[in-house]
């Protein structure tokens, strides 16, 4: 199977509790299509994200698999009372998220308002195809978001780190990044950057996809100029 670049149209663009400058000119935006495109890839059974504020991530995800009819189910999730970096906000977020993620993707997305350390119990170790970390960007807070979702992932499974790029204020993800490149990845450095981490084992489906990373990353981040 080879790797396809698609040209999806998302409904979270035109759904009217978003705010475009969080869906289609926020810090993640640059990233939809690859992950719109990485899921078609992967197939994954399960993917999990900590850290959901509006959606941009969780719903990319969910529009590809709706797109490809597969049985995958998301879950975000957030406490959906923002933190330190993000700024704090009120229920009004959680309110137009679960809006959206009922009438457009009920069959997928699964919102669930917790800390990511008391979600695990919601997972049994293996289970976790595509983990989504984006979270509070301290080295200390990623590290440990790593650390204990690690035993949750499939022995074929992939990790995203958004803000790999970002050095500002007490931003660490970029540290814990350095770290962990020992392992198979990939590195997209626009839209404060995202690391895609291969921490087990590299599907046999993949394997073409890392000797040929720069022709991907290229790829994405061209859709950026």
């Amino acid at each position: 199977m080879e790797w396809k670049f698609h040209n999806p149209q998302f409904v979270m663009d035109s759904a009217p509790e978003l705010p475009s400058k969080f869906i289609v000119n926020g810090f993640w935006s640059g990233h939809r299509n690859f992950a719109y495109d990485l899921v078609h890839f992967l197939k994954p059974r399960t993917i999990v994200e900590l850290g959901t504020f509006y959606g941009t991530s969780l719903f990319s995800f969910c529009q590809a698999v709706r797109d490809a009819e597969l049985p995958t189910i998301c879950y975000a999730v957030d406490t959906w009372k923002g933190d330190p970096h993000g700024g704090y906000y009120g229920d009004e977020v959680y309110e137009n998220v679960k809006t959206v993620a009922s009438r457009e993707f009920s069959k997928t997305a699964r919102l669930l308002r917790n800390d990511f350390d008391d979600a695990l119990s919601f997972f049994e170790d293996g289970s976790i195809d595509l983990l989504h970390i984006d979270g509070y960007h301290t080295y200390e807070a990623v590290s440990h978001d790593y650390t204990t979702w690690y035993p949750k992932l499939a022995e074929k499974s992939i990790v995203l780190f958004h803000d790999i790029a970002e050095h500002q204020n007490d931003f660490g993800v970029y540290l814990l990044w350095e770290k962990l490149k020992e392992h198979p990845h990939l590195e997209f450095l626009h839209s404060s950057g995202l690391g895609v981490l291969f921490p087990k084992v590299v599907p046999e489906n993949f394997q073409k996809l890392i000797q040929h990373k720069d022709t991907i990353i290229e790829q994405y981040s061209n859709q950026q100029n």
